[in-house]
């Protein structure tokens, strides 16, 4: 599945009115140029290559998902030192204003003054946070972002939360630091990026233990994941099992395959269509309250 065609009749064979990616890459292009770079000198740090596969300008990217069928899709964007997310998230609720299939989206540091452009941001109409502990290097159980976590738990506003070890593992990374948010704040809706990968089970465990953990299938399954982090045969039963937690996700533009691979590693599981509708529509849907389909 390689182009435009394969992709649209991949959610058109599943009666879907399109797809819905909950991982996807917006910011700022001085912040983008610097995320491309890091990706450009990953090779080392994961042994292959990392290509960006749509390293074009923003509205191209935006165009590409639209004529790929992808009817809401998120600006993941993320900050590595204090003082930095309130400008992001100005940044986002103006490209969500002027891209309306996009969820709004904001995110957040451990700093003072958190909780307050937290608020701020949900007050101005943002659907989903990211965090991305791995990058930002810190723990999530910082009690400066207690009051976070307790607005987003409160509002049910979900939170995409790189917190897996790959492709290399942080200070804070794994299912330790971010359990004990989930610990504070039970009704938390944690999305797990990356199916949190390579702790698969521990996070599959996770889920299980807490009934708003949902993960994303960002990377997971892919042929260039599989070489680093294979996915253990078998936890497949433990997929079909949490099908209505599990969330379309692919890290585009930040891809090093063609967008439409993320969708055969889907298919290739041998889970059915029920499990790839719930999983690439109806999962995001009901969360984020898409309608159609």
């Amino acid at each position: 599945m390689t182009g435009t065609d394969e992709v649209r009749a991949f959610w058109q064979q599943l009666g879907l009115p399109g797809l819905i990616d909950v991982h996807t890459h917006f910011m700022p292009e001085q912040v983008l140029d610097k995320v491309w770079a890091y990706f450009d000198a990953v090779g080392p740090l994961t042994g292959q290559p990392w290509p960006i596969a749509y390293r074009h300008a923003e509205q191209q990217r935006v165009d590409t998902l639209r004529e790929f069928g992808v009817r809401a899709f998120t600006a993941m964007l993320y900050p590595h030192k204090p003082a930095m997310a309130a400008w992001l998230n100005a940044w986002a609720a103006d490209f969500a204003a002027r891209t309306p299939d996009c969820l709004h989206t904001a995110t957040f540091y451990p700093e003072d003054g958190a909780a307050g452009y937290v608020e701020a941001a949900l007050d101005r109409g943002a659907r989903v946070f990211k965090a991305h502990v791995q990058v930002g290097a810190y723990d999530p159980a910082d009690p400066r972002l207690d009051a976070v976590w307790g607005l987003l738990a409160e509002s049910g506003t979900p939170v995409v939360t790189h917190c897996g070890s790959g492709p290399a593992p942080g200070k804070h990374t794994g299912p330790g630091p971010i359990g004990a948010v989930l610990a504070r704040h039970p009704r938390l809706h944690l999305v797990v990026a990356h199916m949190g990968l390579p702790e698969y089970a521990d996070f599959l465990d996770l889920a299980d233990r807490h009934p708003n953990v949902h993960l994303d299938t960002t990377m997971a399954f892919t042929d260039f994941t599989e070489r680093l982090a294979p996915f253990p045969p078998g936890l497949r039963p433990r997929l079909t099992d949490l099908q209505d937690r599990i969330l379309h996700g692919t890290d585009f533009p930040n891809i090093p395959y063609g967008y439409g691979h993320a969708l055969t590693a889907l298919e290739r599981l041998g889970l059915g269509e029920e499990w790839l509708r719930a999983v690439c529509w109806g999962n995001a849907a009901r969360l984020f309250g898409v309608a159609g389909g």
